[in-house]
């Protein structure tokens, strides 16, 4: 018996909604990208950890094996969180502010935050860390989705509309300072102060904010010896490139063997003892030296894609008067791409050195959790708007 085959014409409108006689329930674009990085991310954290994790642990794939458990909870939480209505967030985000600075405060009670490499960073439960900056990341982003979907007007026309969220900005920022943890700050201070211009704030203002904080950031870095040593390695790592310059110098080695197409998978010599935390900070090196330049600038293309579809998601809320949905949209996009640019640019000796991985790639349970609830938020954004909101979009596609 022959039935009518289904035609689907896939595509985007200027609205970011699909042409399609069934609509998918995910953005393709967004499944994709984050797919192709978190199975990109496996193989080649895989590659780069294999060597340590056979001399320090006497199994080759214990790092594998615990990033697979990791990124199965955060498929998990990140399904839960997918199905979880919008509007829920926004009534809890005074809760989750709450929550994420007692988080911060915790972890600073000695005893309870666990000190590694000089830093109290984690919480321990049970034989896993949790990184609570990575969870804080989150919540501040909900937190500033909600107050600016509803301060969006003042924003435009006053400079006091920006006080609050600065003082909490500052809060979060002096709590993460003490750990201490730089690049977590740079992080949430960054996607703050974007998710703050993208809402409408006045540019005088954003400049404002934009010189205040990087002048902070300069005396935080300049009154600091060990963050100054790592600033003057940055200028010229080959001056000491066997002490403060050495994480750098390795990786800048590990660009210049991989070339154009790489030396091949699971051949690299630098992650073989010479390329410190080659499977969290510095896994885009071992990608560059097995992968080449192009291997390289297929991981940036993922992330730019995830970016221009969020910023897109994020554009069209904003058009259907779904407010707290495009800063969602907006908030995440800015975190994950910005970090994962930061962790790029540190790679190849363009930024100084700062303690942040690769999302969705590099090994660590919180990091890979909490990308994937990121990436379920921006996906539950974009559902909402193409289904919740369908007939709102039909109604203002004459306007908008």
């Amino acid at each position: 018996m022959l039935t009518k085959p289904v035609q689907l014409n896939i595509g985007f409108n200027k609205f970011g909604e699909r042409r399609s006689a069934e609509r998918l329930s995910v953005d393709p674009v967004i499944f994709l990208c984050s797919l192709a990085l978190l199975v990109i991310g496996l193989v080649m954290m895989t590659s780069a950890s294999i060597t340590a994790a056979d001399n320090t642990f006497g199994d080759p794939f214990y790092y594998s094996q615990r990033q697979l458990f990791f990124i199965a909870i955060g498929l998990s939480c990140g399904y839960l969180i997918w199905r979880l209505p919008l509007k829920t967030w926004d009534t809890l985000r005074p809760m989750l502010l709450v929550l994420g600075i007692l988080l911060l405060v915790i972890v600073l009670i000695p005893g309870v935050g666990q000190v590694v490499n000089g830093s109290a960073r984690w919480i321990r439960m049970g034989s896993f860390n949790v990184q609570v900056s990575e969870i804080v990341k989150i919540l501040m982003i909900v937190f500033l989705a909600g107050y600016l979907s509803k301060h969006r007007e003042s924003l435009m026309q006053s400079s006091r509309a920006v006080i609050l969220p600065m003082v909490i900005l500052s809060v979060v920022a002096t709590l993460l300072l003490f750990e201490p943890d730089l690049g977590a700050t740079v992080v949430i201070f960054a996607t703050g102060l974007s998710m703050l211009l993208l809402a409408g704030v006045r540019v005088k203002v954003f400049l404002f904010l934009l010189a205040v904080a990087a002048a902070g950031f300069f005396l935080l870095a300049y009154t600091s010896p060990y963050r100054l040593v790592r600033l003057t390695a940055f200028i010229n790592p080959w001056d000491d490139p066997f002490n403060s310059g050495f994480q750098l110098s390795q990786s800048l080695i590990a660009f210049g063997r991989g070339e154009w197409f790489g030396v091949g998978l699971g051949e690299s010599v630098q992650k073989l003892f010479y390329l410190p935390e080659a499977h969290t900070d510095f896994l885009f090196a071992v990608i560059a030296e097995e992968l080449g330049v192009m291997g390289a600038l297929t991981i940036i293309v993922l992330y730019t894609g995830i970016a221009w579809r969020a910023l897109f998601i994020g554009r069209a809320a904003q058009k259907c008067d779904q407010h707290f949905a495009a800063f969602i949209a907006y908030g995440v996009g800015c975190w994950l791409v910005f970090q994962a640019y930061v962790n790029i640019g540190v790679n190849m000796g363009v930024l100084p050195t700062k303690g942040l991985t690769l999302p969705l790639m590099s090994y660590g349970g919180s990091s890979i959790v909490m990308s994937l609830i990121a990436i379920a938020l921006l996906m539950r954004a974009d559902y909402e708007l193409r289904f919740q909101y369908s007939e709102v979009a039909k109604e203002r596609r004459a306007t908008c």
